[in-house]
């Protein structure tokens, strides 16, 4: 993932400083006075507190709209206490942050059914035991508040900077995820409409447990109206679109489950999201192929730390692994530049057309990965057959398709992909009508030709055919070819007389020179696939090379 530097964000301020919370509010100095104590609902301290109201009502919702602190002496309570639960409810359904009652007014305990019904509710209550000033207690708070959002705003500025500097000079997509994960320092996660994970920065966390299940727990958390927590995890989602609409949600797992949203949180997913939207409007479309491209490099160099962490990870991005069998491969081919673009793409969109579950991108210049995950009653060869159709047809005959071995697990992918790298890069483009090959298609000239770099290979084959060569530069000679002719036909002088278009009295005497020159007996048959071996490896190079 690039990590391009970005405009210097502030540092983030405690939470009490982007918004102010009931565990803030009972540190203030004021209410440490009333001796404070939490009866109920200790949970849910950190839930924020937009406002202090105070009320003597027994009907305190009618004048409430969430997210108040409501203080009272208990007064307006009514003698029946069995009914303080109507009022509690009252302040759950209404929203406020919570309940403070100061004690010696009406009552020397809170009731145990206040408590009971603040525990039923989560709803969290505080007695203070010596009196205070309620006066006091919202001057503070409110300027406490007012503090808070004024660093909200300078900080909003500065993140709408942070995101406004990555769209102006087209970061890609990778870089606004990351950067989202950096300034909440909690998992991002960037989702398409099929509930596939394209992206994730997770930090540093393992896979597994983050994205485990991904498709099923990302059904359960709606895309609410606003950016506020959603499903049982307490998700923030925000939506991502482009030309036609709704193209996917942007997912931030802060691990909090508490009902108020971190205001810089929601500040921080929104620009980010805003900023994929017009990455996408703008043309950057290819998201799926990075998204593929990048998981096939991780498998295929077993970046993962652990088999859960790829298994995760591939399933979410809607690979099945349990229950399949898995086959990596790999298609050679010579285009480039612009013929060779978004043909990852093609091939993907006509895999899924046939059903084929299957991650597919290109892997290297002149390199096209595809991971295959196939029921294991299924045949492999059919849809191994159609890929190679598929690459012949929109590459030509330059390409080349090899297959490597199935397994059962992703963490035997790594050996799968490595035999077929090793068997596309055998293979010459266009040498037989095949449609695919696997290791076992490899014989001896092709393994030659892997190994054609082979100092040792190259140094052999100068020790047996140098005089050759020499002898026919300096005669205009085919004594090489005669040789070819013969190692070839195999050993039987008349046929390899009629390939190298000559009487067999030439051949004859050119087997002779052939015989005295290299000090041999090519009656032998061990000499004569010395020799062969020596021919192939010159072959493989294409040209003679230094010193041949």
């Amino acid at each position: 993932m690039s990590r391009r530097a970005v405009p210097h964000v502030p540092p983030k301020r405690l939470s009490a400083r982007r918004f102010v919370t009931i565990r803030d509010v009972l540190r203030l100095p004021v209410l440490v006075e009333g001796l404070p104590r939490v009866l109920a609902g200790e949970s849910r301290l950190d839930r924020a507190v937009r406002w202090v109201h105070v009320t003597e009502l027994l009907n305190p919702a009618d004048f409430l709209e969430g997210g108040e602190l409501v203080l009272t002496t208990g007064m307006p309570y009514p003698e029946d206490t069995s009914k303080l639960r109507d009022y509690v409810d009252q302040l759950a359904d209404v929203g406020a942050a919570g309940l403070v009652v100061e004690l010696g007014h009406r009552y020397r305990k809170v009731p145990d059914e206040l408590v009971a019904a603040c525990h039923a509710r989560e709803v969290p209550l505080v007695e203070l035991a010596r009196g205070v000033r309620f006066i006091d207690v919202t001057q503070s708070v409110h300027a406490l508040i007012l503090d808070a959002q004024g660093e909200l705003l300078r900080r909003g500025r500065d993140i709408q900077d942070v995101f406004t500097a990555l769209t102006l000079r087209g970061a890609t997509p990778e870089e606004v995820v990351h950067t989202a994960a950096e300034l909440t320092g909690a998992p991002v996660v960037l989702e398409d409409l099929t509930h596939r994970v394209m992206m994730c920065e997770l930090l540093g966390r393992p896979y597994e447990p983050v994205v485990s299940a991904w498709s099923r727990r990302s059904r359960a958390a709606p895309t609410l109206e606003k950016v506020t927590p959603s499903g049982p995890e307490g998700w923030l989602i925000a939506p991502v679109e482009d030309h036609d609409g709704l193209w996917g949600r942007l997912i931030l797992l802060d691990g909090r489950l508490s009902p108020d949203a971190d205001p810089e949180h929601v500040l921080v997913l929104e620009r980010a999201a805003v900023a994929l939207t017009m990455a996408r409007l703008a043309g950057q479309a290819w998201w799926e192929r990075r998204a593929h491209r990048s998981l096939l490099q991780d498998l295929r160099e077993q970046r993962f730390r652990s088999a859960a962490d790829a298994r995760a990870r591939a399933e979410a991005l809607g690979l099945p692994s349990f229950g399949h069998r898995l086959f990596a491969v790999v298609i050679r081919h010579t285009r480039t530049g612009g013929e060779s673009e978004h043909l990852d793409e093609r091939i993907a969109k006509e895999l899924e057309r046939t059903g084929v579950r299957a991650l597919v991108g290109e892997t290297a210049p002149g390199r096209i990965g595809v991971l295959l995950a196939l029921a294991r009653a299924s045949a492999w060869q059919p849809v191994a057959e159609r890929i190679g159709r598929l690459a012949r047809e929109e590459l030509g005959q330059g390409s080349v398709v090899a297959v490597g071995p199935g397994v059962t697990d992703l963490s035997g992918i790594a050996r799968s992909w490595q035999e077929a790298e090793q068997t596309a890069e055998a293979i010459v483009p266009g040498s037989t009508g095949r449609w695919f090959y696997v290791s076992s298609d490899i014989g001896l000239p092709e393994l030659l030709g892997v190994l054609r770099d082979d100092t040792r290979l190259q140094r052999y084959a100068e020790r047996q055919l140098t005089r050759l060569i020499e002898h026919d530069d300096r005669n205009g000679g085919d004594l090489l070819a005669a040789l070819r002719a013969y190692v070839t036909a195999p050993g039987n002088k008349s046929v390899a007389a009629k390939r190298a278009g000559m009487s067999r009295q030439a051949f004859y005497q050119r087997f002779h020179t052939i015989e005295r020159l290299l000090g041999c007996d090519l009656e032998s048959g061990l000499q004569r696939t010395s020799l062969h071996v020596a021919l192939l490896i010159l072959d493989s190079r294409g040209t003679l090379g230094p010193g041949l």
